[in-house]
């Protein structure tokens, strides 16, 4: 049976690429990059290498990239971190009403420890109500996190106008944002757009699990998760994943290599899936319209069939994808997403979502779409009965 993957924000194939320099660096130049022998300097050379790779990405420094075992880790370490250095100056955060988990959950720790969150409402497509933000920046505010793309919806917050409404109205706050969904779809100059805090994650773009990194701005303060023996500039101690840093280097490289054409076939694909369900009886398209949505992400409900139960339907036919954010998934609470953008209950219980990545075809779209139109009918009548 032929696979057609629609889940990629979930998580990628990693490259060919990337896989390859895992694979070389973890059975040839094994070494511990803090041995002073040449394996040691070997190990080291991957690890300068795929920093210099991310920070041409980013127009950064060299000294602005941090590696991490991924999303979760970097916006963990930008939150706690981040307002536990910054503690003195104030007590506020301000965030949205749909962050991810690896965002929501460190905030809520946060909560507890005495600071004060301040969730910022989104509209019906998931917009950020921007003139609620300008009232909630006050001198009081230390941090703010927005993510770029909302993971289940494809939702583009406005980072560059936060950006300049925080270098005006609270100057000394950090500006931190979750990027794990943006990076590789979007150019991202953290310097234009006013950001400190910038978290990224290595299997979003067909890198190895396990593998992020965190661009800190040279003036941002923040303090150090990880102690230990001094790794990375006493700030994330422990010993550095090389095979996996050297993967992650290739694959960032390779997303903004031919990024252009990439970026026009993922929103031709997500036009032509969001045509096809037009035509499709009872299905809502949740998120931002057209250009104004990330390119690779589609979420739809299919009003009168249970999320799972098409999930598992497609999956039957060799096509996947996910029935909400797989960080959540298991969770049995109603999606914070759906429900900040006051998506019903009917919506809730029968959305998926489709994301692509460049080795998804205007075929596969094709048989997705005919596979919808076979089995919905007959689900439908199913679960009527």
């Amino acid at each position: 049976m032929k696979e057609i993957y629609f889940d990629n924000s979930s998580t990628t194939v990693v490259s060919p690429a990337a896989a390859g320099i895992v694979l070389k660096v973890m059975t040839e130049d094994y070494g511990n990059p803090s041995s002073m022998h040449e394996k040691g300097v070997r190990a080291e050379m991957y690890v300068k290498e795929a920093r210099a790779k991310i920070a041409k990405t980013l127009r950064a420094k060299e000294n602005e990239i941090y590696f991490t075992s991924g999303g979760s880790e970097s916006n963990n370490w930008a939150l706690i971190g981040g307002a536990l250095a910054n503690r003195r100056a104030g007590n506020t955060i301000l965030t949205s009403a749909f962050e991810h988990p690896a965002v929501s959950e460190p905030l809520k720790f946060l909560e507890k420890e005495g600071f004060s969150i301040e969730r910022i409402p989104v509209d019906g497509q998931g917009r950020l109500d921007l003139k609620v933000l300008r009232e909630k920046m006050t001198e009081d505010v230390i941090l703010l996190s927005f993510m770029y793309v909302n993971n289940e919806i494809g939702a583009v917050n406005p980072i560059a106008a936060i950006g300049k409404m925080k270098t005006e109205l609270c100057p000394k706050a950090l500006f931190h944002v979750d990027a794990i969904q943006a990076y590789g779809k979007y150019r991202i100059c953290p310097k234009e757009l006013g950001i400190d805090l910038l978290s990224v994650s290595g299997h979003k773009l067909h890198g190895p699990k396990g593998t992020g990194f965190l661009y800190k701005a040279e003036q941002a303060k923040l303090l150090p998760l990880i102690y230990g023996g001094g790794q990375q500039g006493g700030m994330r101690s422990g010993t550095e994943n090389v095979p996996g840093i050297a993967g992650l280097g290739v694959a960032c490289e390779e997303a903004y290599t031919g990024f252009e054409e990439k970026i026009s076939r993922l929103k031709k694909l997500r036009e032509r899936l969001a045509a096809g369900l037009s035509e499709i009886p009872d299905v809502v398209i949740h998120g931002m319209p057209g250009d104004e949505g990330a390119p690779h992400i589609l979420n739809a409900a299919f009003l009168g069939v249970g999320s799972e139960v098409l999930l598992h339907t497609l999956e039957d036919r060799g096509i996947y994808i996910s029935a909400g954010s797989a960080c959540s998934t298991h969770k049995r609470a109603g999606s914070p997403t759906l429900t900040a953008i006051g998506a019903p209950r009917t919506e809730m219980e029968s959305s998926v979502r489709f994301s692509f990545s460049e080795l998804n075809t205007e075929e596969e779209i094709d048989e997705a779409l005919a596979a919808l139109r076979e089995v919905l009918p007959m689900l439908r009548r199913y679960r009527r009965k």
